[in-house]
Order: C-alpha cells, then structure tokens, then sequence
C-alpha cells in the first residue's frame, strides 16, 4: 500500500477523461480504503474529492496501525498528558474518531449534494466481537454518539451472531456498512434485515431518506483461496476434460460470485415490497466491493475494478489501486456482462468437486481471525507508542 495518494494531471490528461470520475458515469461510486492525518489536514482528502470524483472513505484496523506505527501525524493525542490517563483502547479511539470526524467534515458536501446517497465514512466496532451480539450493538451504539455525523457509517461484521444487532441498528437510524460477506446467501440475509428493518420505521412513520448501508463483499480473497485449490486438484487431474474445466475456472470465481449476487441484489430492491419503501423516499443498500486490490501479479492489477462496474454500487479502493485504475483504468458496463457465463462458472466450480460454500465458510473464519489479530496488534502498537497500558 503507498502510503499517499497524490492526483497527477499528466496521468488524468494522458487519456482524456480521469476514469475514476468516469465510474460515476455508470453509477458506481469510487470509495477510497484508506486514512491517515495528513490526508485530512494538508488538503489532499479535498483534492481526490474535486479531482477524482472520491465520495467515501472506508477504515480498518490495519489502516489505523500502519498510519499511528509509520508517521509522527498523531503525537499531539499519544504524547500528551492526557493520554497517560487512558488505556491504549481509548487512545486509539481519540485517534480515530478524530479522523472519522474530520474525514465526514471534508466529505458533508458530498453527502448533502448525493442526498444522502454517498459522502460516508466508516469506522469499525472492535472486530474482536465478532461472535458476540450484545456487546456489538452496544459499541455500535456507542461510537455512533462518539463521532456524532450523519454521514459516518459504523462497521459490523455480517456473521450470524451480528445480524440481529444490525437489524437493531438500521431501525434505531444507524447507517451501518456490513463487512466480512463472501457468500451470496449471507448478503441475502443483510439485504433482507436492512429492508425489514426499513419497515420497521416506516410502520412508526419514522424518517427512511437518511438511512444508508452498504453490504461490503469481498472479492479478490475468493480468487486467492479458490485458485489455490483449484491448483490442488490439477496436481492429481489426469483427465484432459477436468484439467480444462480446472484452469478455465483460474480467476474468475470471484468475479463471477459478485455479478451472481448484484443480480440477487437488482432483484431484492424491486417488486412491490422494495417500492412501497421507495415511495416513502427509502434508499437502497448498495453492494460494496471490497478487497479489490489484486493479489496475484498473474492478473491485471485493476481486473476488480474494471470487471466490478455496475449501477447502484460502491467500489472501496485501496490507494495503490486507485492510482494504476486512474493511470490505465478501463470504463465499460461490465457488471451486467455475461451474467450467464457466471452462473455456469459457478455451476462448473461445483462439477470440479470445489465448494463454494467450504471456500465462503473458511474466508468468514479467516476473516473474523485476521481482523481480530490486527485490532490486536493496533492496540499493543498504539499502547507502546503512547506509553500506555494494553
């Protein structure tokens, strides 16, 4: 990951037309993974913003240890008296609610002129209570009245211990962006919270305009772990069918999975259920793809940009990516492409003895582990640097 991200006009110029503005133009909203301090306070944020056309911003443990570990932009909190007061927890939250806060302030424009459609930015409860209802809910809760905007969106993992949590939080009015999802079938069971939580309100008469959420699905972490077993099985195949059936199915699982669930997604948010809340001024939750920077060099390092471009969703980009999809990213319509060869490339994965459901299940619990071990980390790096209790 660079560590800034910095708007060249002989990049923008090179081919006409920036092409992260140009995701607009087909309705998808370029978000960046990313945040530091200076982003904020030397104006860079506000450049992206008028340059790029950026309309979100997106946080995580991993990004929070890497910019308070690798800069000197958060002395101010983790030198100071008061910090000695606190433990390490509760001086990585000074930290982020401040940027969180800071972020939303350069982004409120955004959000005023999308009418609420985009301008967000998310800040994540503790990924180590994944498992664990009550206490999810009640840190939601909290760090929504911490950074007190209307334009933050609060993280929670889309497990199955979360969701009544955030069914809870939509209908309370939390803008909540649900992580972790892999699975076709578990963005169905968020889609189907966020809208009967919409009803919810609806039957108190309450306000719908200012809800948002976004189901944020993963994508290239599919292709990492599907490859790696598709790989294991040429190692024994000795039939020139199964071996060509194999390698046909090499990088595109991920892709194909994410246009089989938008199309679950275009299906969900019609009909009559779906346009009774739009009439009383309900806005979708869009599909977020998330995890789009590309881990194998083999493969084109913007393909889960270019092949993720579709009305009504949200691409979170991480800035390495942002920048090669600025220099050389393509524009096309491609999430409504060739939705039937998706369906048949996960129909044949299943041929091939790979299952899909194995690879979502085991991508949850790795998940869950690696975010835990980060917020882990982030707390031990940040109590060290602040010379605080862990």
């Amino acid at each position: 990951m660079t560590t800034s991200v910095k708007t060249s006009d002989t990049e923008v110029k090179k081919s006409g037309k920036n092409p992260l503005k140009g995701l607009l133009d087909y309705g998808q909203s370029p978000w960046m993974d990313y945040i530091r301090r200076d982003l904020l306070t030397d104006g860079e944020l506000k450049r992206l913003i008028h340059d790029d056309g950026l309309m979100g911003m997106t946080s995580n443990p991993s990004i929070f240890a890497k910019a308070i570990t690798s800069s000197k932009f958060y002395s101010d909190i983790l030198d100071s008296p008061d910090a000695k007061k606190l433990n390490a927890t509760q001086v990585y939250e000074k930290i982020a609610v401040r940027d969180v806060q800071d972020a939303a302030d350069i982004f409120r424009p955004v959000y005023d002129e999308s009418r609420h459609r985009d301008g967000y930015v998310s800040l994540e409860v503790s990924p180590t209570l994944a498992l664990e209802m009550q206490k999810t809910l009640d840190e939601a809760r909290r760090l929504w009245k911490m950074v007190n905007r209307p334009n933050v969106m609060i993280k929670v993992p889309g497990t199955k211990e979360c969701i009544p949590a955030i069914r809870q939080l939509l209908e309370e009015g939390i803008n909540i962006n649900i992580t972790l999802l892999f699975a076709q079938s578990a963005y169905e069971q968020v889609a189907e919270v966020f809208i009967a939580a919409l009803e919810a309100r609806a039957a108190k008469n309450q306000n719908l305009a200012h809800i948002a959420s976004v189901a944020s699905f993963f994508v290239s972490r599919i292709d990492t772990l599907a490859d790696s077993l598709i790989d294991e099985k040429l190692k024994s195949a000795s039939d020139p069918n199964q071996k060509a059936l194999l390698n046909g199915l090499k990088g595109k699982v991920a892709i194909a999975n994410a246009k089989v669930t938008y199309k679950k997604y275009q299906e969900l948010f019609s009909g009559p259920r779906w346009n009774a809340l739009k009439a009383k001024n309900a806005q979708t939750q869009r599909l977020l793809w998330a995890s789009t920077s590309t881990k194998n060099k083999a493969y084109r390092d913007v393909i889960y940009v270019e092949e993720l471009i579709g009305a009504d969703t949200v691409d979170t980009i991480p800035p390495a990516t942002f920048d090669a999809f600025r220099d050389h990213g393509k524009l096309r319509p491609s999430l409504t492409e060739n939705v039937n060869e998706a369906i048949k490339t996960m129909s044949d994965l299943e041929k091939a003895g790979i299952s899909m459901k194995e690879i979502t299940d085991k991508l949850l619990v790795d998940g869950i582990k690696l975010f835990a071990d980060a917020f882990t980390e982030l707390l031990e790096a940040t109590g060290k640097t602040a010379g605080v209790r862990a």
